[in-house]
């Protein structure tokens, strides 16, 4: 049965103007340009202020001006006005002298991986159908130049997708004849037979073939650096175990990612805020490089305008109606996006500024142990705002700072307490733990039980695991894998 009833709720909604802005913190500025075009397409309305971004250039090209003007005053032109005599090499065409060098610039052709080990394959004189299976295991090597794909499957996609019947033993053929291209080592299955193939090309000296005996019988106790194991099962001595080990270590074991590559191409960090210490003073600043000013298009403007005017008359179609609704929606949200960014730019300074005081010794000297413990709540509380919006600014940003270009999110860190009952920062324990691990010598690393004792010695008593725990955030491997022979 129905029936009517009041109830109340509290609920927490956010406006489409907050969805938007929390959208816009979470892009970087690199990403920024890009998500400005995307709202410029699609919406009419908004368009970008050439006016203003004339004036900001014409700013940078006064300026560029005067030197040019400044150096053109101490150049008297009658200098070379007065002088009557040619020179012999401007008669000639192109103006060049005898003695000029004519040099041509190389080009560089940029050839992928793949492309090059089709032009291998192509030198070779082989029938049609033995080239598709020299195409089929190509097409199936990743990036850093390993076969991914099962022989025996490929029998089967050879006969399903090419119309080739062959056999496993054919597919091993060829895929003996791609191993032997450039560059070596690949078209492995394995890391093993990566790193034996490389040798294999290699002079056979004897530290050459200790080195393939090595990873032939051994492989397993290289990997986990039993060295003791290794010498046993090979009969060889302590030095020309070293010799062999020096000679797998300059082995490639990704020889597709050593291959130029327009796909791996390299990728530029734009950071989003500039620190630069004037005189003891830090001045903050945002990047806002390739970032246009945004107005609204006094077209559609002034044709709402018109259509107001107008709206007292009768003739006043449901087609001029609909325009009218269209237009105040593409305003709306166009006023919508430049207030978004108006907020995001404030937003992304103030948070910024927060975290520059915050940490103000660090950014002063660039020392990673005046690092204070700093979490998301400390600098939303300083700036009044919510810690998801804070979370939100940290992430995929970076700063600039006289001493490198950081990802802002590592300075956030938990405390700990040392030995005097003051809290530090847990980046200033891994630096000072990084640090341990680098000085150490090499033949006999440090193990977490030594690391865990200096650092009870320096003043921060915390447990092993704890050491361990930091050990693996910086990717740093146990001691008996950190041992050199």
């Amino acid at each position: 049965m129905l029936n009517q009833r009041l109830q109340q709720k509290l609920l927490q909604k956010l406006s489409p103007q907050q969805i938007l802005l929390m959208k816009l913190l979470q892009i970087p500025s690199m990403a920024l340009e890009q998500r400005i075009k995307q709202e410029i397409e699609e919406n009419p309305v908004l368009e970008i202020d050439e006016e203003n971004d004339r004036d900001n250039e014409s700013e940078d090209f006064d300026e560029q001006t005067k030197d040019k003007e400044d150096q053109q005053k101490e150049v008297d032109v009658n200098d070379y006005l007065n002088n009557d005599d040619v020179p012999s090499y401007r008669l000639n065409a192109g103006n060049t002298s005898a003695s000029d060098e004519h040099k041509e610039i190389p080009l560089i052709a940029d050839m992928g991986f793949h492309e090059s080990l089709m032009s291998q394959l192509d030198l070779k004189d082989f029938p049609n159908d033995k080239k598709i299976i020299g195409t089929t295991i190509i097409g199936n090597l990743d990036e850093a130049g390993y076969l991914q794909r099962d022989l025996n499957a490929m029998v089967d996609d050879l006969a399903f997708t090419q119309g080739v019947t062959t056999t496993l033993e054919e597919i091993e053929k060829m895929l003996r004849v791609v191993q032997s291209f450039e560059p070596a080592g690949v078209a492995a299955r394995t890391l093993q037979e990566c790193l034996i193939l490389q040798l294999k090309r290699m002079d056979h000296s004897p530290s050459v073939k200790l080195a393939v005996t090595i990873l032939d019988r051994c492989f397993e106790d290289f990997t986990k650096k039993h060295y003791d194991k290794i010498l046993k099962r090979t009969h060889s001595e302590e030095e020309d175990l070293r010799d062999a080990i020096n000679e797998i270590l300059k082995l490639n074991p990704k020889p597709g990612n050593a291959f130029g590559s327009s796909n791996n191409a390299n990728q530029y960090v734009i950071p989003d805020f500039i620190i630069e210490n004037k005189d003891g003073e830090l001045e903050l600043t945002l990047n806002q490089r390739n970032m246009p000013e945004l107005r609204l298009s006094r077209t559609y403007t002034d044709m709402l305008e018109s259509y107001g005017e107008n709206k007292h008359r009768k003739e006043k179609n449901d087609s001029q109606r609909d325009a009218v609704i269209f237009i105040k929606q593409k305003i709306d949200s166009a006023r919508w996006f430049i207030e978004a960014i108006k907020q995001r730019q404030n937003t992304l300074l103030v948070t910024m500024k927060a975290i520059m005081d915050y940490q103000h010794k660090y950014f002063l000297e660039g020392d990673e142990t005046m690092l204070r413990p700093m979490i998301l709540k400390d600098i939303a509380e300083r700036v009044t705002l919510d810690i998801s919006t804070i979370s939100r600014v940290a992430n995929s940003k970076y700063v600039q700072t006289p001493f490198g270009t950081f990802l802002l999110k590592s300075f956030f860190s938990e405390s700990i307490q040392n030995d005097q009952g003051e809290e530090v920062s847990t980046r200033e324990i891994k630096k000072i733990l990084s640090d341990c691990i680098v000085a150490e010598d090499k033949s006999k690393p440090l193990t977490d039980e030594e690391l865990t004792a200096i650092l009870k010695l320096k003043g921060y008593p915390i447990a092993r695991r704890t050491v361990a725990k930091y050990r693996e955030l910086l990717n740093i491997a146990v001691a008996r894998l950190r041992k050199v022979m």
